[in-house]
């Protein structure tokens, strides 16, 4: 009798602690989502990309070059095509500024001009001056799991906290990268406005970061707009002198 009570205890500490460690793993959507935050947030990164833009009169790709400084400060430089290379992109915080060869002048991107498309892309100025770290913006529940090819997700949805260009978003994030392979953006009164996929992902030392995403303005005509990551590089010096309406002549 001793012996099958104590095999009883033994078998019900076992389940607790099973049970326990299945219960561990359980993460609440504010933990998820700052889980997605870390793979992309970072000191200082350089990059090198492209920009395939896929309209309805064709498609033409832009190459750029980008030195970013934490959330807050970035510069992008247009390499490719010749007739847009040397075009130059400066945010500082809240404010944009950007130089073209063609016109030898620095124009304030602000207000109405925010919400045009950049380069004529799917991509708005809006989009580019939005604060990737989601939690500063967002809070999030987790309203079940989904698979995206063969990846398993959590399913996110997403509530803004503060004045954005999205009132809400649902993320597939994978469940084990925590990257989000496919992101729906919604305006205020629950419209669909933009779609976000990712569709090649590669690591970068300890973080998973996108290799190729495809973004589509689903108000606008074509196929979308594909982003190619060729190189990053986190956490590497820049000089100051780069984020300074100076550098955009140069």
């Amino acid at each position: 009798m001793k012996k099958l009570i104590l095999f009883l205890l033994s078998f019900s500490l076992i389940f607790f602690l099973i049970d326990s460690s299945v219960y561990a793993e359980e993460l609440s959507g504010k933990e998820i989502l700052k889980r997605v935050d870390k793979n992309y947030a970072a000191t200082n990164h350089i990059s090198v990309g492209q920009m395939v833009i896929k309209g309805r009169r064709g498609t033409r790709t832009i190459k750029t070059k980008t030195w970013a400084q934490g959330q807050e400060k970035a510069f992008t430089e247009y390499l490719e095509p010749a007739r847009e290379k040397g075009t130059k992109m400066l945010k500082l915080k809240d404010e944009l500024w950007m130089w073209s060869p063609s016109t030898d002048r620095i124009i304030k991107i602000a207000g109405h001009m925010l919400r045009q498309s950049m380069s004529g892309s799917d991509i708005s100025y809006e989009d580019f001056m939005e604060d990737p770290v989601l939690s500063n913006s967002y809070e999030a529940k987790v309203s079940g799991e989904e698979k995206i090819g063969e990846r398993q997700c959590y399913l996110l949805e997403l509530n803004a906290t503060k004045d954005t260009a999205y009132y809400s978003r649902k993320l597939w994030v994978d469940k084990e990268r925590f990257l989000p392979l496919r992101e729906d953006l919604f305006a205020r009164g629950g419209k669909l406005l933009k779609t976000f996929q990712i569709n090649e992902v590669f690591k970068v030392g300890e973080r998973w970061y996108p290799k190729r995403m495809v973004f589509k303005d689903v108000l606008k005509e074509g196929d979308g707009t594909e982003l190619v990551i060729e190189s990053i590089d986190f956490d590497v010096e820049i000089p100051e002198h780069i984020f300074s309406k100076a550098s955009l002549r140069q």
